[in-house]
């Protein structure tokens, strides 16, 4: 691989988190935390405007890290768990409570997949479908957490 592939594993991967065999998704949501925190400091607006940057980001990223491992959705992907867990989180505080209850619903959403999730996953393709499944969830999470 030369040093661009490297960066976009690199960064898709979450600097290699998607690489441990156990519970690479999980791993991937936790090592999103730390930019959670860092939105939930920030007005909602400015938060919104950089989770949908990073959107865009992680779907460029995925996409090519997909070409370069050459398998559709690999699990070693994370950055989609980082930005799915940041919609989460999204215009809510960044108290110890809200962080489990946030990583449990994102974790058990991102898993069991309700609808329109699994639809988005199986439907879009590349980086969109590696990504905006996660995000769907990511908003439900949200939603839950706000209710």
């Amino acid at each position: 691989m030369n040093l661009n592939q490297n960066s976009v594993i690199l960064l898709a991967t979450a600097c290699y988190i998607g690489k441990i065999p156990v519970a690479p998704g999980t791993l991937g949501s936790i090592a999103g935390l730390p930019l959670c925190l860092v939105l939930t400091m920030m007005n909602e607006w400015t938060a919104v405007l950089i989770a949908g940057c990073f959107i865009g980001f992680a779907v460029l990223i995925a996409h090519q890290a997909e070409k370069i491992i050459q398998k559709n959705d690999p699990g070693c992907i994370v950055i989609d768990e980082i930005a799915g867990i940041i919609v989460t989180f999204t215009g809510i505080p960044f108290t110890p409570v809200y962080a489990v209850a946030g990583f449990s619903i994102f974790r058990i959403l991102d898993i069991v997949k309700p609808f329109p999730v699994r639809y988005l996953e199986k439907k879009l393709s590349g980086g969109a479908g590696i990504v905006f499944d996660d995000v769907a969830a990511g908003i439900f999470g949200n939603i839950v957490i706000r209710t």
